[in-house]
């Protein structure tokens, strides 16, 4: 009798909730193992994914903004390799209407932490754990773009997504001569926590959207960042 083959595994950093939960789901329905991250010890909606779905999820803890946590994760994952990582990472300041002139040094702190710092040092850390043509895949947004900023508004969050972008495409030339796929994902403006109950996008009219573009880009070397359809857009 011949072994079956593994399915393919990816590891989703920040799972619990939201646009991260649904990619776990759309992932596990489309046939992936799926080591999905948590911050705390509460229950959430992957541990009640993970139930009834018993063996197809494996549950790790991590807050990314702690170092020591990483670290300990990097430990626990070794000699594991996943074919796909994707950090699903990001927030806003309290009052997303401040001009940047506005936003307290504290709020800008934490937030570049958040949403640019914490989320590479999980790329950088874990990249070891990445086979060596897996897609490496990171949580953007559309708002990070530069050459569309022509409304200005969230100035805090647009610029701490612009500088997720370069960081990214920094590791991206750091890297050119690896077969790893790389994206930085735009799921639109989906309604969630962050997104708020305006968005006009629902998380279900989005996350499938993102899983296609992230296999299609499987076996295609190099950065690019793209919308939930697939469009590319501008830096």
């Amino acid at each position: 009798m011949t072994t079956p083959p593994l399915p393919p595994a990816i590891l989703l950093i920040g799972a619990s909730r939201g646009l991260g939960l649904a990619m776990a789901a759309e992932f596990l329905h489309r046939g992936w193992h799926v080591v999905g991250t948590v911050r705390g010890t509460a229950r959430t909606g992957l541990h009640d994914l993970a139930g009834a779905n018993p063996g197809a999820i494996t549950i790790e803890t991590l807050e990314i903004r702690e170092p020591a946590q990483l670290a300990a994760l990097r430990g626990r994952l070794a000699g594991r390799r996943f074919d796909m990582l994707f950090v699903n990472a990001g927030t806003t300041n309290p009052d997303p209407t401040q001009t940047i002139g506005e936003v307290s040094t504290l709020d800008f702190v934490d937030l570049m932490i958040t949403n640019a710092l914490a989320p590479m040092r999980v790329i950088e850390q874990l990249v070891g754990h990445v086979t060596p043509s897996g897609l490496i895949g990171i949580m953007s947004s559309g708002q990070g773009s530069i050459a569309n900023n022509e409304r200005g508004m969230r100035e805090l969050y647009r610029g701490s997504k612009a500088a997720l972008n370069m960081f990214m495409r920094s590791f991206a030339a750091r890297h050119a001569g690896s077969a790893h796929p790389m994206v930085l994902m735009a799921p639109g403006w989906v309604r969630t926590d962050l997104g708020g109950p305006e968005a006009p996008l629902r998380i279900e009219d989005s996350v499938p959207g993102v899983v296609d573009v992230l296999l299609s880009r499987i076996g295609q070397p190099g950065l690019r960042y793209l919308d939930y359809q697939g469009r590319t857009v501008p830096w």
